[in-house]
C-alpha cells in the first residue's frame, strides 16, 4: 500500500535520505523546544527506518510519529493511510517512453527500490535456512559484516547502527541454535567477535565506555573461541582505545602491551595499530622516550606489514598509514610540542584527510587531525591559526559529535584556559562554544 506519506515525500522530492533527514531533524529540533521535550532533538532515523517507512514495510515509534506529524501537518493515522496519486503528467508532456531517458532522480528511486527488495529477498532466504545453517546465510552475513565495516568511519553511527545490532543479533542466534558444523561455528564465532568489536566501537562513540568494556570482552572471548590470533589483538587494541579517550592510559598502555607482547607473529595492520595506541598511551602519561620508540617501531612494523585476512574487510579494520600518521602526530601533541617539524605533519595529516572520497577518510580522524593542528598553533602561541583549524570540528552536526571528537576538542578547550592566551576573546568565545559542544547521547530510532 503507497501511504500518504509515501506520496507527499516524493511530491516534496525528499526521496533520498539526504534530502529527507536534515528536514526531519530541524522539525524535530523545532517541535523539542514548542514541547520542552529534550528527548526529541536528538530523535534521529537511520536511513534504512526512513526507506522503511517509505516502504510502509515498518511504521515510526512514538516520538518519531510526534515528528512526522508537525513536518507535514496531518495526523498519523492519516500519513499511513492509502495516498493520493501522483498529480498526471500534462497532455503536452507526454510522449512515448523512449524518448525521455531515465532521469538520474529515477534511477536513484529505482535504486532504492531494489535495495530493499534485495534486503526482503535476503531474510527470506536467511528464513529459509533456518532449520539448518546453509552457505548462503553464512555469504550474507559475511556481507554484512565487510559493509559495516567500511560504512562505519565514514558515516554517523545512526546510519549503521541498526543494521548492526540486527547483525550481531542473527549471528548469535546461528551460534545458540547448535545446528552449525564445526567449520561453520569456527565462521559464526569469526564474524561474532567483528560485530562485538563494532558494538564496542559504537557504544564508545556514544559516550558509554562500561557498555563498550562489556562488548570488548564479548568480542575477545569469541576470538578465543574462534582461535583466531589477530582478533584477539585486534580486541586488545579496541580495549586500549577506549581506556585512552576515557583518560585511563596505563590501562590504554597495558592493553596495547598486551596485543603486541601475546602475538608477536601478527604481520597484518593490527600490529602497526598497536605500538601506535602505546605510542598514544605512553605520550598520555608524559613519557616522550617510550613515544619515540613505539613510533618508530611502528614504522618498522609497516616496512614488514604482509595483510592479513582482518585486512581484507577493509574500512575500520585496516589501520591505514595515513591514520598511522595521525596517531604519531597526536602523540606529539599530548607531549606539548608545537615546532615546526611537528606542526608541518599535522597540516599533512589535515590536508590528507580532506578528501571524503579518498578510501582512507574517516569523518573522526578528519575532526582529530583538525583538533591536533590547533593544539600545534596554540603550543607555538598561534591562536588565530588555532581558531581556524579547529572551526571544522565545532561545525559539525551533533550526530557526528563521537566520543573521541568531543575529548579532542575538550583538549583544545582546556589549552585555551591557559596563559597567554586565555583573557584573549577569541580565546574566550571559543572557549564558550567548545562548552557547549558535547552532544546528548543519540536518540536511535528504530
Amino acid at each position: 500500500m503507497s501511504t500518504l506519506f509515501r506520496y507527499l515525500v516524493d511530491q516534496r522530492e525528499w526521496k533520498d535520505p539526504r534530502a529527507f533527514l536534515p528536514r526531519f531533524r530541524e522539525a524535530a529540533q523545532r517541535l523539542s523546544e514548542t514541547d520542552q521535550d529534550p528527548d526529541l532533538a536528538t530523535c534521529t532515523p537511520a536511513a534504512s527506518t526512513f526507506e522503511a517507512w517509505y516502504y510502509n514495510q515498518r511504521k515510526p515509534n512514538r516520538d518519531a510519529r510526534r515528528v512526522l506529524v508537525a513536518m507535514f501537518e496531518f495526523s498519523f493515522e492519516r500519513l499511513w493511510s492509502p495516498g493520493e496519486a501522483p498529480l498526471p503528467v500534462a497532455a503536452d508532456q507526454t510522449s512515448r517512453t523512449e524518448e525521455h531517458p531515465t532521469s538520474d532522480a529515477e534511477l536513484r528511486d529505482m535504486r532504492k527500490g531494489a535495495e530493499m527488495a534485495a534486503r526482503r529477498a535476503r531474510d527470506f532466504a536467511m528464513g529459509a535456512e533456518r532449520g539448518q545453517l546453509g552457505e548462503e546465510t553464512l555469504g550474507f552475513l559475511q556481507d554484512e559484516v565487510r559493509s559495516i565495516a567500511e560504512r562505519y568511519p565514514r558515516v554517523p553511527l545512526t546510519d549503521v547502527f541498526d543494521d548492526l545490532v540486527s547483525a550481531q543479533d542473527e549471528v548469535f542466534r546461528h551460534i545458540e541454535g547448535g545446528r552449525s558444523r564445526p567449520s561453520q561455528l569456527r565462521q559464526l564465532h569469526i564474524m561474532a567477535t567483528l560485530l562485538s568489536w563494532f558494538m564496542a566501537k559504537a557504544s564508545h562513540d556514544m559516550g558509554d565506555p562500561a557498555t563498550a568494556m562489556t562488548q570488548a570482552r564479548a568480542a575477545g572471548v569469541c576470538a578465543q573461541q574462534a582461535e583466531h590470533p589477530g582478533l584477539i589483538a585486534l580486541t586488545d587494541g579496541l580495549k586500549s582505545l577506549i581506556t585512552y579517550w576515557s583518560g585511563n592510559a596505563d590501562d590504554a598502555l597495558y592493553y596495547a602491551r598486551k596485543g603486541a607482547a601475546e602475538h608477536p607473529e601478527l604481520r597484518g595492520t593490527t600490529s602497526v595499530w598497536l605500538a601506535s595506541l602505546e605510542a598514544r598511551a605512553a605520550a598520555l602519561l608524559g613519557d616522550a622516550e617510550t613515544v619515540l620508540v613505539t613510533i618508530e617501531r611502528a614504522k618498522r612494523l609497516r616496512e614488514r606489514t604482509v595483510p592479513d585476512d582482518v585486512d581484507s574487510l577493509g574500512g575500520l579494520l585496516r589501520f591505514r598509514p595515513e591514520k598511522q600518521l595521525y596517531y604519531a602526530v597526536e602523540s606529539h601533541v599530548l607531549l606539548g610540542h608545537g615546532d615546526a617539524r611537528t606542526a608541518r605533519q599535522a597540516e599533512r595529516a589535515v590536508e590528507i584527510f580532506s578528501d571524503p572520497d579518498a578510501p582512507h577518510w574517516a569523518f573522526g580522524d578528519q575532526a582529530g587531525a583538525h583538533c591536533n593542528l590547533a593544539l600545534i598553533r596554540l603550543h607555538a602561541g598561534n591562536l588565530d591559526g588555532a581558531a581556524d583549524a579547529i572551526r571544522p570540528v565545532l561545525d559539525l552536526p551533533p550526530r557526528q559529535r563521537n566520543r573521541g571528537i568531543v575529548v579532542s576538542a575538550q583538549r583544545v578547550q582546556a589549552l585555551l584556559s591557559r596563559e597567554p592566551v586565555r583573557t584573549a576573546a577569541v580565546a574566550r568565545d571559543l572557549r564558550e562554544e567548545i562548552a557547549l559542544y558535547p552532544p546528548n547521547r543519540p536518540t536511535l530510532v528504530r
